[in-house]
């Protein structure tokens, strides 16, 4: 049985990975909020469990296995985010925390139950994809709104990070996965973007807040 703290960290390197899959130790203590000696001794526990392979002032990397046990964390806190919003009517910027109390549960049956009652969803209430039980993830085809370009038409299938803040201003402005935007006018000065909806008046939206927002082409 994996622990807690085994899992938590476990989580953030799989979430911190960059594209060679690797993670700075000092990275992972600033996402824990842990001293770099304590996530630096935790990076030889998990080398030690067969999780990370471990060099001293190198960046650590998920083996196989230390991968699958992460996206199976992954799978329980998405899985519950899920049936949060689509059970017992969760807004999606109220799920997170629960989720994070209840993914250290261990009873897979649990989930698989769980998954089965929601007919097996692919993506979490942000558009994020659930690992199935093997840890596999579907990779999605999509890029960021602000790589986009005047007059695309895109819809919104999910979110770089689903932070309480970043949900609540999709709300303030009535945005949800699904929604289908054109891109009216990028903005010289900031990036920023004007974008039409259907039944709406034009909707201007921040550098910052399109670079989180994730869309496939129409």
């Amino acid at each position: 049985m994996i622990s807690e703290t085994v899992e938590n960290y476990l989580k953030a390197l799989f979430t911190l990975a960059d594209e060679k899959g690797k993670v700075s130790v000092s990275e992972l203590s600033q996402c824990l909020n842990v001293s770099k000696p304590t996530a630096n001794s935790m990076a030889k526990t998990l080398q030690q469990e067969g999780f990370v392979v471990y060099e001293k002032y190198k960046p650590l990397t998920l083996t196989k296995a230390g991968k699958k046990a992460a996206a199976l964390v992954i799978r329980r806190h998405r899985l519950t985010e899920m049936f949060l919003v689509e059970k017992m009517g969760f807004a999606w910027d109220e799920v997170h925390d629960v989720a994070e109390q209840i993914e250290h549960v261990q009873a897979p049956s649990f989930f698989d139950r769980m998954d089965e009652l929601m007919d097996f969803p692919k993506f979490d209430p942000h558009g994020s994809p659930i690992p199935d039980r093997e840890g596999n993830i579907v990779v999605a085809d999509r890029l960021p709104l602000s790589q986009c370009s005047e007059g695309d038409s895109v819809s919104l299938v999910g979110l770089a990070q689903s932070s309480t803040e970043l949900l609540q201003l999709l709300d303030s402005h009535q945005i949800a996965l699904h929604q289908m935007f054109e891109v009216v006018t990028v903005e010289a000065f900031d990036q920023s973007m004007v974008l039409k909806r259907a039944d709406s008046p034009p909707l201007t939206l921040s550098r910052q807040v399109c670079d989180e927002l994730l869309v496939c082409l129409a």
